[in-house]
């Protein structure tokens, strides 16, 4: 059985080299700004400050933008690019000016058949029907496709979203994957391996057997990578469909008992491990 699988991943063996960053002994840290506040000592595009403000996403603010809805010192810009001081020079939208929004960080746990997007016009149900719209501006950090489901954070800090996603953060992903097969440890170890598809080799960073039934397993995968739907890309190649995919952690976060549909606040303890987790793995001391 899964005689196919077996010889997947084998072509190729990878390396994967990690190092740290530690500061030379001489090293001085440049005096900190006084009194700048939220004042930004370099400047950012007009569309990039909207988002760091936490006011809408990129691509929003370019359409506000484009629409002459923004006013940056009186002045009514088209270039999204238009260099922006935050704490300096005065952005409005409609009239109203924009000011910082106080950083929030919510976690959804995503029902199946739910669109991680801010409108559909096909009118399926999204995420935002989920938390509600009483929450200001707030922005998925990564997706989970519409037949997949469990732990989805939602934020109007984008830097912060950046970090969750960048693969330099090496913050582990984890899901329970359930097959419609039976897992052997050929199977398992083709998966830990890697999978060649297309262009892109697909990796694990672990895979084991959770429990199983007459004609089906279910999985746990491990990533860091983070690559479009890499899980069922990498199923798909070597002739596996998928029932289900749950996404039960992010970092240290994880779903817990939070109810499908349900959505809360982050705690503050919760959102300091995963900034701690962050910066240990980049190297940078917390």
């Amino acid at each position: 059985m899964l005689d196919a699988q077996r010889t997947a991943g084998r072509s190729r063996a990878r390396y994967v080299y990690t190092f740290s960053v530690r500061w030379a002994k001489h090293h001085k840290a440049k005096p900190k700004s006084k009194g700048k506040g939220l004042e930004e000592t370099r400047s950012i595009g007009l569309a990039r400050a909207l988002s760091k403000l936490g006011y809408c996403s990129r691509r929003e603010a370019g359409e506000l933008i484009a629409a002459g809805r923004v006013r940056l010192n009186g002045a009514v810009p088209r270039n999204p690019e238009t260099p922006v001081r935050i704490g300096r020079d005065k952005i409005e939208v409609d009239g109203r000016e924009v000011h910082a929004a106080d950083k929030v960080y919510w976690m959804l746990n995503k029902p199946r058949g739910v669109v991680t997007t801010a409108s559909d016009e096909q009118g399926r149900k999204t995420v935002y029907d989920c938390v509600g719209h009483g929450h200001g501006w707030l922005a998925p950090a990564g997706r989970l496709d519409k037949a997949s489901e469990g732990l989805l954070l939602l934020t109007n800090d984008s830097e912060w979203a950046a970090r969750v996603l960048s693969p330099s953060s090496h913050i582990a992903k984890t899901y329970h994957v359930q097959i419609a097969a039976l897992a052997d440890q050929p199977f398992l170890n083709a998966l830990r391996e890697g999978v060649q598809e297309g262009d892109d080799f697909l990796r694990a960073e672990r895979v084991r057997e959770l429990r199983r039934g007459e004609r089906n397993s279910w999985l746990e995968f491990v990533l860091t990578e983070g690559k479009n739907r890499q899980i069922r890309r990498m199923l798909e190649a070597i002739g596996i469909e998928v029932l289900r995919l749950v996404r039960v952690s992010i970092g240290s976060l994880h779903l817990g008992d939070l109810a499908k549909d349900a959505s809360r606040e982050l705690s503050a303890a919760e959102k300091s491990r995963l900034d701690a987790e962050m910066h240990r793995k980049m190297g940078v001391a917390t």
